[in-house]
């Protein structure tokens, strides 16, 4: 008797779920929280700048030389570094999915469309899009270089930022970007504490608070870089 087949294996649960809108969504909030807890850090780590530029240079360099001797020079940053693109692909790839499941739910638009709704979405939308763009060129400046205005200084941070914000286009391509990553947090973080479980009637208004305070704080504390920059308070 011929061995039977098994092609018909069915799919793991963790497969059914990742391929699920709940396992995405879950994703989504998982890397969204990873990439926000950076952003804390690195907006901490980018207001140093005011206290002179050895404070901030000897930041930079202690952020290559974290973890030695355990770990060789600039291991741990490359780390985060993979952490870091391994959880932007993952929030991105997600986003794009659930926006083609939710077009093919609805394949005829809703004659009446929920002004709140509609306005988040495009909100996450667009902004997700200007934010992937802005890394991209904010790479380019201030980590390689290639787009830096003037001469790119390596192991010279503080007059590369310097550099950077002195010219006009560059300090508002950065404030737009943070405004856009401000509305993103504001939506994102509350959208992420709902499908995580977190948010209840009880619990809604401390998590409402909450997103409106991370927003507001990035938004300022990254903006203030550029304009100090600009306003020469910073040189």
């Amino acid at each position: 008797m011929a061995l039977a087949t098994r092609t018909d294996r069915r799919p793991s649960m963790a497969r059914t779920l990742l391929k699920s809108t709940v396992g995405k969504k879950t994703i989504m909030a998982v890397s969204g929280l990873i990439m926000l807890m950076y952003l804390v850090v690195h907006m901490l780590g980018n207001l140093k700048i005011f206290f002179g530029a050895g404070e901030f240079n000897h930041y930079a360099h202690w952020l290559r030389t974290l973890g030695e001797p355990f770990l060789h020079y600039e291991w741990a940053l490359w780390l985060i570094r993979v952490v870091l693109v391994a959880a932007v692909v993952a929030h991105a790839v997600s986003a794009y999915q659930l926006s083609r499941l939710d077009r093919r739910a609805r394949p005829v638009a809703y004659a009446h469309k929920r002004r709140r709704a509609s306005y988040a979405t495009r909100t996450m939308r667009w902004g997700g899009i200007i934010l992937a763009l802005f890394i991209v060129w904010h790479l380019l400046d201030l980590t390689t270089g290639t787009v830096h205005p003037g001469g790119f200084q390596e192991g010279h941070p503080y007059q590369n930022v310097v550099d950077t914000f002195s010219t006009w286009y560059s300090g508002v391509i950065y404030i737009v970007a943070m405004l856009a990553l401000g509305l993103h947090i504001r939506h994102g973080f509350w959208s992420a504490a709902q499908t995580l479980g977190a948010g209840n009637a009880t619990r809604d208004r401390v998590l409402k608070a909450t997103a409106n305070a991370l927003a507001l704080v990035l938004t300022v504390g990254f903006i203030a870089v550029p304009v100090a920059v600009m306003t020469g308070v910073v040189s």
